[in-house]
């Protein structure tokens, strides 16, 4: 019960503070200043001394961060709950129909693994090739830039 009147009044601090802050008149940060015409507002000083406005805002201000340090602290016992606590997953069953592939050889099954290209140095049938087999025939074979 304390809680939610901490809450109300947290609430009616930082509305308060709100309108508080926005019904005070700026520091010479008005278009005026900008251009150099800023004598409107030093007719009664350069500074002017702590207003209504300004000692609101300092007391509601503090009562704004000693309110959230209470609640934080008065929130800490509470134990929020998940909106999906006490849901269950769904099930996890296999499609009727579909077998399972299996994933590595079965036991009576040989392990037998074919090379995609043959050995370096043989030929199709497995016997060595000539050294000049691979060097093309032509009358540009030896030269470069292509023989002009």
């Amino acid at each position: 019960m304390l809680y939610y009147v901490l809450i109300a009044f947290y609430v009616l601090v930082c509305f308060l503070l709100l309108v508080v802050v926005l019904l005070q008149q700026g520091k010479g940060g008005d278009i005026a200043a900008a251009f150099g015409g800023s004598s409107s507002q030093t007719a009664f000083g350069a500074r002017a001394g702590a207003t209504v406005l300004t000692r609101a805002t300092a007391v509601l201000g503090t009562l704004f961060m000693v309110g959230a340090f209470a609640l934080g602290i008065a929130g800490a016992g509470r134990t929020g709950g998940s909106v999906v606590s006490g849901v269950e997953g769904p099930p996890t069953t296999t499609q009727p129909g579909v077998p399972e592939l299996p994933m590595s050889n079965p036991a009576g099954a040989p392990a037998t693994t074919t090379p995609a290209t043959p050995a370096a140095g043989k030929g199709k049938d497995g016997k060595d090739e000539p050294k000049d087999a691979a060097k093309p025939a032509g009358k540009d074979a030896g030269k470069k830039g292509g023989g002009k």
